[in-house]
């Protein structure tokens, strides 16, 4: 039974930072692409950030957050990352990590076989 466990969510001011963790388990984590995704109240789901499983892991980042988040997977620790800094009220979402057996469009949530729970990231102003 595939699991992935996000945490590290919480309330932060503006200019602020946080780190994002997704624990997975039951898949071969080292040969998923991993992307976080997030929800703000009344939108739709949007991209964040995605790292491939190559050797030389390939990132790709939403413009909105280029520069100021960054990807990272520890596979010997079956473990996802992001680092979010200088927060924005409008990174306020729920984040999602989600797993992917492809390397293509990997910006796509509809390429993601498996789904985190999310969890609650508010900044304030």
């Amino acid at each position: 039974q595939v699991q992935l466990v996000e945490s590290g969510g919480g309330l932060v001011q503006a200019g602020g930072s946080l780190r994002l963790s997704c624990a997975a388990s039951g898949l071969a984590f080292s040969r998923y692409t991993m992307g976080w995704f997030r929800q703000a109240p009344g939108k739709e789901r949007e991209f964040v950030a995605a790292i491939n499983w190559k050797w030389i892991s390939t990132t790709i980042y939403a413009d909105s957050v280029k520069g100021r988040f960054t990807i990272s997977r520890d596979n010997a620790k079956n473990t996802l990352y992001l680092q979010m800094n200088s927060l924005k009220p409008e990174d306020t979402a729920v984040y999602y990590c989600a797993a992917s057996r492809t390397q293509s469009a990997i910006s796509r949530s509809t390429v993601y076989d498996y789904w985190g729970q999310g969890t609650q990231v508010t900044v304030s102003s």
